[in-house]
């Protein structure tokens, strides 16, 4: 269920670390203080600060190793800013000085930021001046204001990518809408025929000097999702799938070698399965990619290197082991071709440099620990490097390191109202599956714990489930964390046969047996946290979104002696309905089930919590976006009316117009944490027995009102 990345923009905030997370101003911080002191007033943490905490979004260094431009995410404040979903600021950061500049800010949306090669001038995608479509835009760092460097007449840009010498770039965008289309739309024939009317994505070129003509449309068959330019010469790396179609982008994006020139196919290289991250070797002899093993492999997690063809060949190696038990996140090239990596390694993450065209020649430069890394960026001379990553204290900042340092430092303090708060205990546990599997999850204990005491549980379970959870930051509008524990509740993130983070063999093991091992570890993780004398076994809840609200629909009807109150979020109800209603039916297929339901449909049935919803007692409250194109919110609907006919439990069902696979506007958001805190106290720690008003208050408490 979970796209992996770059392109997870829908899942972000189900499955991916979350940065939308509970903080408040200074103000806020030191009224809810009073004189209590520091641990007390982890207590006073709100649902309603699920909304203020700002986080870096991107970074990228200069290629001289000076600067380093970065995105700051900007949430909307619900009930006071119009809604909608967070701004996206620019920032620069003097490497040397640490001193950081604003650039573009205020009510903006800067993407896709990269410096030009002569390191003084950050090109980024925006509306600006009153544009209808997204245009590249681009500001000198010495003084001066953007300036519009490209733009498609009738369609917005989505990706670019400059030549060597930066005379040129190329951009991604969608066709634009024909001019009858758009006539017929303008007055009123707004029908759409369902995955044959998308518009495919192209490349243009594009000059970039002030007052350089129109840009030219290469012919490249396929829909364009990544476009690299060779830092050699005039050749560009493309990720394309045959149509727009999702399941294509998932299951079908093959790398192409194209020449800027007229879109002449170079290279044709046929990567298997899914595909991430793509980018060339400083030689250009390799192009470089995180990839799935084979067609079956759930995530793109491999490091795997080809030979961009022409005088180069057309070899393909994998420089790390099959059996390297971890994933790969992001890369960047030094000079002399070796790859520094980042990667996950269970619950954390580290820094690797790898030989790429030596199999097997590995070194770990950063071990892990230090922070949960997501992204890297590599000064030309391979000397310095900018990350983005955060740790169990604050969501994503930028870190920097030179040749020769023991580790990153952490340069922006993008939260100060945080530096002030203590926090619950954060820790990574392990325990065994019931057939001996070593499993591992992130656990955040509850504030103020008092030994020999148990507590109510909140089991948080991520997507995918070709996904995972770390040891940093792990609090968002729909991940209950810190603010859960200062409530009073502990909280796991389990990270269940499945995940990914340890290795192909290991994100392999859940498939063809939906709703089997995977969730019996579930069971398994909250057995280890009572037999340690943390958890009350009474008092368990379950939530998540994605495969995580399967997880939450299982565990409240097929496992409902187990627990006491569940969220559901997204999530599936029917496992054949879900076939015929989702846009990833050949992912569904070859990553997950390996069987179509019409060749087995009574275990479709097996495996489908309505079927065991007649025995429910776990109250339930199931929350989807009504314009979901992955998990169809009828699943939702189905979840509901089934457990309302057939069961005796309490069941509430919450639509949100206007979301997606995961909520992305402000109000929506603090809708969701409210609901969610109402119901998991009311259940766990309150009286139970009817369901709370269906009305919740927007409005923060005055105990901590700034």
């Amino acid at each position: 269920m979970l796209r992996t990345a770059p392109r997870c923009v829908l899942l972000l905030a189900l499955c991916a670390p979350a940065f939308l997370a509970c903080a408040t101003s200074t103000s806020d911080v030191r009224a809810a203080r009073g004189a209590a002191g520091a641990q007390a007033e982890a207590l006073t943490w709100s649902p309603h600060d699920v909304e203020t905490l700002r986080a870096v979004g991107s970074a990228v260094i200069a290629p001289d190793g000076r600067q380093v431009a970065y995105t700051q995410v900007v949430p909307r404040t619900a009930w006071k800013d119009e809604d909608g979903a967070p701004w996206t600021e620019l920032h620069v950061l003097d490497v040397e000085s640490g001193a950081a500049r604003p650039f573009v800010t205020g009510k903006t949306n800067v993407g896709r930021v990269a410096w030009m090669p002569d390191s003084k001038t950050i090109a980024y995608l925006a509306k600006r001046d009153g544009d209808k479509e997204t245009a590249l835009w681009a500001i000198r760092t010495d003084g001066g204001e953007s300036r519009k460097v490209a733009a498609i007449e009738g369609t917005s840009i989505s990706a670019f990518s400059f030549s060597p010498d930066g005379r040129e770039v190329a951009l991604v965008a969608t066709e634009p809408l024909a001019k009858a289309r758009k006539e017929r739309e303008e007055k009123g024939f707004k029908q759409q025929v369902y995955e044959e009317d998308d518009r495919f994505a192209r490349v243009w070129i594009a000059e970039t000097r002030e007052g350089a003509g129109a840009p030219r449309k290469l012919e490249v068959e396929g829909h364009v999702h990544q476009c690299v330019w060779s830092p050699t010469d005039a050749r560009l790396a493309l990720a394309v799938a045959p149509t727009p179609l999702v399941d294509d982008e998932y299951m079908r994006t093959r790398v192409r070698v194209v020449d800027s020139k007229d879109g002449t196919v170079l290279r044709r290289i046929e990567n298997p399965g899914k595909l991430g991250t793509i980018g060339w070797t400083p030689d250009a002899k390799w192009i470089a990619m995180i990839a799935a093993s084979d067609l079956n492999d759930p995530a793109a997690t491999t490091f795997r290197a080809h030979a961009s063809g022409t005088d180069y060949g057309t070899e393909s190696i994998q420089p790390l082991p099959d059996e390297w038990e971890g994933a790969a996140v992001a890369f960047a090239f030094q000079p002399d071709g070796h790859a520094l990596l980042v990667a996950a390694k269970g619950c954390e993450t580290s820094f690797e440099k790898v030989n790429v065209a030596n199999r097997g020649e590995q070194k770990t430069l950063v071990a892990p620990g230090v922070a949960i890394f997501g992204s890297v960026s590599l000064s030309k001379d391979g000397q310095v490097a900018a990350f983005v990553g955060h740790t169990p204290k604050h969501p994503p900042e930028l870190w920097t390191m030179r040749h020769g340092d023991a580790a990153p430092t952490r340069r922006t303090i993008t939260n100060p109202a945080l530096e002030e708060l203590s926090f619950a205990r954060q820790e990574v546990v392990r325990w065994k599956a019931r057939d001996g599997l070593l499993l591992e999850g992130v656990l955040v204990r509850p504030a103020n714990e008092e030994p020999g005491r148990r507590y109510p549980l909140i089991l948080s379970v991520h997507g995918g489930p070709e996904a995972h959870d770390s040891n940093g930051w792990v609090t968002n509008y729909s991940r209950p964390g810190q603010i859960a524990a200062a409530r009073g509740f502990a909280v796991l993130y389990p990270n269940y046969r499945g995940s990914t983070g340890r290795g192909v063999a290991f994100q392999k093991s859940s498939q063809a047996d939906p709703a089997g091992r995977e969730f019996d570890d579930l069971v398994d993780a909250v057995d280890h946290l009572v037999s340690i004398g943390l958890v009350d076994r009474a008092k368990v809840g379950v939530t998540g979104g994605s495969y995580g609200g399967y997880a939450t629909a299982w565990c409240s009807t097929k496992l409902t002696e187990r627990f006491a109150a569940g969220v559901m979020f997204v999530g599936i109800a029917d496992k054949f309905s879900k076939f015929g209603t989702t846009d990833i039916p050949e992912e569904e297929f070859h990553v997950h089930a390996l069987k179509r339901v019409w060749d087995a449909p009574e275990f479709a049935r097996e495996r489908s919590p309505i079927t065991y919803a007649a025995q429910s007692k776990t109250p339930l409250l199931v929350l989807h976006g009504k314009d979901d194109p992955r998990v169809d919110p009828g699943q939702s609907r189905t979840m509901y009316r089934h457990m309302k006919l057939r069961s005796q439990a309490p069941v509430r069902l919450v639509l949100y117009p206007g979301e997606g696979h995961g909520n992305r506007k402000a109000a929506a958001r603090l809708d969701y944490a409210l609901r969610m805190f109402q119901w998991f106290e009311h259940y766990l720690q309150g009286p139970g027995g009817e369901m709370p008003p269906y009305e919740v208050v927007y409005t923060k408490p005055a105990a901590v009102s700034g």
